[in-house]
């Protein structure tokens, strides 16, 4: 059995949380790992200790019930040091499944580090019209969804705060291929992401960033009513639900 590599250009903290972490995982499972990676902030200049969550997928032979069940200890020890439950998936799940989730395997492309054996991420093939329904799809579901979050919290300031932090994290993905898809490419820093977006669509800026800074630090949004603040973030996201659409 190969070791571990590339650990070296992984922040130190990173490194010192899962190097144990995936030897445990290489002895539960043995041959059975083909691919391990780490995706998202844990690879680069945006990870924050204690913060941020480190984002493991991990591709196996085969994968049976019996093969989660054996790794549920070393996960629950992951998951108290901010190591999220691995995403475990087959060689075939992969090859199959491009289709119906073109933007989470094109970040993972894009945003990735092997760990151990076959680097299958970088060979991948994304369709970009499989990109254009999806965050048609995406956007559209989100605006349906943000707004009837609101009708739940929105009688609470704090909600309404945690609301519009869940949403722009969860649409960050979205927005960078929405730049893909006007032939660009798309930055990797969410303060760049927002800026380039709102420069191809047309938006309010401000709005995102703002958002982002909140949930880097805390700092009060703007300083504006929370309300208000919504439906300035509401509009920017109803006029890409009809930008997408004529994309």
């Amino acid at each position: 059995m190969e070791n571990l590599r590339n650990t070296d250009r992984l922040n130190h903290q990173v490194k010192k949380l899962i190097e144990p972490y995936l030897k445990k995982l290489l002895d539960i499972h043995q041959d059975n790992i083909i691919s391990i990676f780490v995706c998202g902030q844990a690879t680069g200049p945006d990870y924050m200790h204690k913060v941020s969550n480190i984002n493991l997928f991990i591709v196996l032979e085969r994968l049976e019930f019996q093969d989660l069940k054996k790794s549920l200890k070393a996960v629950s020890t992951g998951i108290n040091n901010k190591i999220t439950a691995p995403l475990f998936l087959t060689r075939k799940h992969i090859e199959t499944s491009t289709d119906v989730f073109p933007i989470e395997f094109l970040e993972m492309k894009e945003n990735h580090l092997l760990l151990y054996g076959e680097d299958l991420l970088s060979s991948l093939e994304i369709n970009l019209k499989d990109i254009r329904l999806f965050c048609e799809e995406q956007i559209k579901g989100k605006l349906i969804r943000i707004r009837q979050a609101y009708l739940e919290v929105g009688l609470k300031r704090k909600g309404i705060e945690a609301l519009l932090k869940e949403s722009l994290s969860s649409l960050t993905p979205v927005f960078r291929n929405l730049i893909r898809l006007k032939g660009k490419i798309p930055p990797v820093k969410k303060e760049k992401i927002y800026d380039q977006l709102s420069r191809e669509f047309d938006l309010d800026k401000d709005v995102f960033l703002a958002i982002l800074r909140d949930s880097k630090n805390d700092e009060k949004i703007s300083g504006e009513d929370v309300e208000v603040f919504f439906a300035r973030y509401i509009t920017q996201i109803q006029k890409l639900a009809i930008a997408v659409d004529q994309l």
